[in-house]
């Protein structure tokens, strides 16, 4: 396939070549679902339900209606921003069911209005996608750096092989990491290079839209103060109470709102390993956020690497959400988790795949990976991941 400029495009672009179930593409907005599959499907006939006219007549749930306004040439439709609907499941069952060989896709930018409303109705009838900001191979080929797109950063440093130590570059990996880890991974940031501002008002503007759109949080600002508070720990373990009592609110909305940034594509949480052992903490999480760029902007701290406190957790939160995002697109099936005793012995990411067992250290310079946890699990692998060695 010629013009490859992301890691999921071979899964989207072959999806009816081996499912005849609808293509549903979930993400946050703003990180190129549209763009994506304008590209791979640039025939398809699209329905954009922004626009008044299409979502007043995808809502009245008639098959006649739906006849008319989908092209009997067109067997390809794309329901773009379908949670706009008040209820899309209900349409897309109904085209799925009533328009025999018809190819649908649908997207959605909230996962929350997909998930508890369109799911129940479409089982059996849909296979998911995840579109996450872009990963650090993407970012070089869009700006143009490098002409492949690769997944090494995951399959070279954590599976069987070694990769090069010290590998040489015809770029400034460094700088360009530094640029990542400030601006983030939003496809934005092609054409808005560095730009605070448009990350600022990305946040201010889009972040928590779907979530009180659909009135699942109650204040924006008690949203953003919460955001915020988990800004400032990634890499760190996250309590729900002291979190609550900060915010003078309850656990239980600490962790509904958790659970609905999760959803929503903002953070993910990473929660600890224990296989055996009563000495392992067993009950709070990590959360880490998608984008980099959005978490310094929810703090407002652009600052250059060489002064700022938080580096080492920038680059925990980059390599680990970069490795999620492989595992997902490429379907590589390891599940993620940290490892940490009640004596502060730690492994930043742990990844487990069938009897395959590996413990990541990851720091921003050098340094030396914790032994402890290959003393609790002989058969484990230890790797060590720094801004030097993370794309060999």
């Amino acid at each position: 396939m010629d013009n490859i400029t992301r890691q999921i495009d071979v899964n989207i672009a072959n999806h009816f070549s081996k499912y005849k179930e609808i293509l549903i593409l979930l993400g946050a907005r703003q990180v190129g679902k549209t763009t994506l599959l304008k590209r791979l499907y640039p025939d398809a006939q699209y329905l954009l339900c922004d626009n008044d006219f299409i979502r007043t007549n995808l809502e009245k749930y008639d098959i006649s209606v739906y006849r008319q306004l989908i092209s009997p040439q067109n067997k390809l439709v794309v329901i773009d921003e379908i949670q706009l609907l008040s209820n899309p499941g209900r349409a897309a069952k109904i085209l799925y069911d009533q328009i025999p060989n018809l190819r649908l896709v649908i997207t959605g930018s909230s996962a929350l209005m997909i998930k508890h409303t369109a799911i129940e109705s479409l089982a059996g009838r849909k296979i998911d996608y995840h579109l996450y900001p872009l990963t650090f191979s993407e970012y070089l080929v869009q700006q143009q750096i490098e002409s492949t797109l690769t997944d090494k950063i995951f399959t070279n440093q954590l599976g069987e092989g070694s990769p090069q130590s010290h590998p040489i570059y015809p770029y400034d990996l460094s700088s360009l990491l530094e640029t990542v880890l400030l601006y983030g991974l939003y496809p934005g940031m092609i054409s808005h290079p560095s730009d605070s501002t448009y990350l600022t008002n990305l946040v201010d503007a889009v972040l928590l839209k779907d979530l009180l759109d659909l009135h699942l949080i109650e204040e924006r600002s008690r949203g953003l103060q919460l955001l915020r508070l988990l800004a400032y720990q990634i890499g760190n373990l996250v309590n729900m109470s002291e979190i609550a009592d900060r915010l003078d609110i309850d656990v239980k909305t600490v962790k509904r709102y958790i659970q609905l940034f999760t959803e929503s594509f903002i953070i993910f949480p990473i929660y600890p390993y224990a296989k055996s052992g009563r000495d392992e903490i067993g009950k709070m999480p990590k959360i880490y956020f998608w984008d980099l760029g959005i978490r310094n902007a929810l703090i407002q701290n652009f600052q250059p690497l060489a002064v700022r406190p938080d580096t080492g957790a920038l680059f925990e939160n980059f390599i680990i959400s970069e490795c999620k995002k492989i595992n997902i697109y490429g379907n590589y099936g390891h599940t993620f988790n940290y490892w940490r005793t009640r004596q502060g012995s730690e492994i930043d990411m742990v990844l487990t795949r069938g009897q395959t067992l590996i413990g990541v250290e990851i720091k921003f310079t050098k340094g030396k990976i914790n032994r402890s946890f290959s003393t609790r699990y002989p058969n484990a692998q230890l790797k060590l991941v720094t801004s030097k060695s993370f794309f060999a």
